[in-house]
């Protein structure tokens, strides 16, 4: 059903956006992305209610590690890709994020509801720019 479900959702919200002339690399950063992102969402808070912070953590910091290493690995050996200008500050906050997650984990061995909000609200703040 996840499966189904994240297909359905991604086909729908890019057949949507595409109607409305918004820009293919803003539909992979925010509606594919979230697409694709929903079963870690449910995996992580699933396990953080059940105390199992090793699977919450693991689970993103996982994915991030496969997506980037594996995913975009056999993709560039398949086809090699060209990297656009505008995907500069994409990559940036990427690097920028997980580094904050280090620093954050490093710092008190622990993440709470401030470093959630703040994340959340880089987030939203990168969604407000991309569609400024």
């Amino acid at each position: 059903l996840l499966v189904f479900g994240g297909k359905f959702i991604v086909d729908s919200a890019v057949n949507l956006a595409r109607s409305f002339g918004i820009s293919e690399r803003i539909i992979s950063v925010t509606v594919v992305s979230l697409g694709t992102s929903l079963p870690e969402l449910a995996t992580s808070v699933v396990a953080a209610f059940k105390k199992n912070t090793d699977i919450a953590i693991g689970n993103v910091v996982g994915s991030n590690i496969f997506n980037t290493l594996f995913i975009l690995g056999i993709s560039v050996v398949i086809a090699p890709i060209d990297i656009p200008a505008s995907s500069n500050i994409d990559l940036i906050l990427n690097i920028a994020s997980a580094l904050l997650l280090f620093i954050f984990v490093m710092k008190k061995q622990t993440l709470n509801r401030a470093h959630g909000l703040f994340f959340l609200t880089v987030y939203s703040v990168y969604l407000y720019s991309l569609f400024k």
